[in-house]
């Protein structure tokens, strides 16, 4: 293990990711390419964790450690370090907008950590990581949950089974697996949307969801296109959050007419993605979709993505 006293600078990104997935509400994640966030860690004189700075914010996100989701995930590594260790600055990037149900905050989180660890002689393995960012996933929506920061720091598809302590199961991913992602520029905030959804559920809808969870989940390990189009149906989230979103309803129909596998909301929304088998269909889903945004006068960034398995990784360092 190299030296944790060799390296001063080191910057990670963190991919944005799609959490839910239709039916698996706060169970299930995956990660997209391109979209995310960059943070630089570096060594400081001066003691704790300071955030040097933030772009692309608008200046909206806290300056102040222990209220930011990245220096909360730092603060909660070095906690576990044993002995001394530096102080730390943080300058963030954020590459996505807040707001946008992609999982921005989860990205400063993962990024913050990976550069830290690295920084620090990578005392911890990627899965030794994933608590420490659970606990910035706290300042954001206040509640600790992992779908978005394992999907962004793994890679790839993830099964939750428990949030706190996290338990991430690592799902397969059919090799033609395309998403198409349509975000509408209004922002919806996860605390608010949380508030209204309803404490509780119909048994025979109970049932539905779980059973579409199961088939999704088999769906990944089979390369079974059909049975995960089957399977991407939200029976208890989607009815109650599209309302919040303009031409949803008019929205997944065309991305169902281009022959996407189907469509639902990434994370708490805006965001709309459709699942499609192959880049070209993903497209010409995504092409679909933002007619119905052009015609209610919304203007929208298109993103097309093969799911990235890589997750988080360090870019530079020195």
């Amino acid at each position: 293990m190299p030296d944790r006293n060799q390296l001063n600078s080191v910057t990670a990104f963190a991919p944005a990711t799609v959490a839910n997935v239709g039916c698996g509400f706060d169970v299930l994640g995956f990660a997209i390419h391109n979209q995310g966030d960059v943070i630089t860690a570096v060594r400081s004189d001066q003691p704790g964790v300071r955030i040097a700075g933030i772009t692309g914010d608008e200046g909206r996100l806290p300056l102040e450690a222990e209220k930011n989701t990245a220096g909360l995930s730092v603060i909660s590594l070095l906690r576990s370090i044993d002995g001394p260790v530096p102080g730390i600055e943080l300058s963030i990037e954020k590459r996505m907008p807040l707001g946008s149900g992609l999982g921005s905050s989860a990205c400063s989180s993962v990024a913050a950590v990976v550069a830290v660890n690295r920084l620090m002689g990578t005392p911890f393995s990627k899965s030794e990581l994933l608590p420490f960012t659970v606990e910035g996933e706290m300042a954001a929506s206040g509640t600790p949950h992992a779908d978005n920061v394992a999907a962004s720091l793994f890679g790839g598809f993830v099964l939750v089974k428990s949030h706190f302590p996290p338990d991430v199961v690592q799902l397969p991913t059919p090799a033609e697996l395309y998403c198409c992602i349509i975000h509408p520029h209004i922002e919806i905030q996860t605390r608010q949307s949380r508030l209204i959804l309803k404490k509780d559920v119909p048994l025979e809808k109970a049932v539905t969801q779980w059973a579409n969870v199961g088939g999704l989940v088999a769906s990944l390990y089979r390369d079974d296109y059909e049975l995960l189009g089957r399977s991407l149906h939200d029976e208890i989230i989607e009815p109650v959050r599209s309302v919040l979103i303009p031409g949803f309803t008019e929205m997944k129909e065309a991305a169902i007419d281009a022959s996407a596998l189907g469509c639902s909301i990434s994370g708490s929304g805006p965001s709309v993605f459709a699942l499609c088998k192959g880049e070209e269909i993903a497209r010409k889903a995504g092409k679909n979709m933002g007619s119905i945004l052009k015609a209610l006068g919304l203007e929208y960034d298109l993103h097309i993505s093969s799911i990235n398995r890589e997750g988080a990784s360090v870019r530079e360092e020195s």
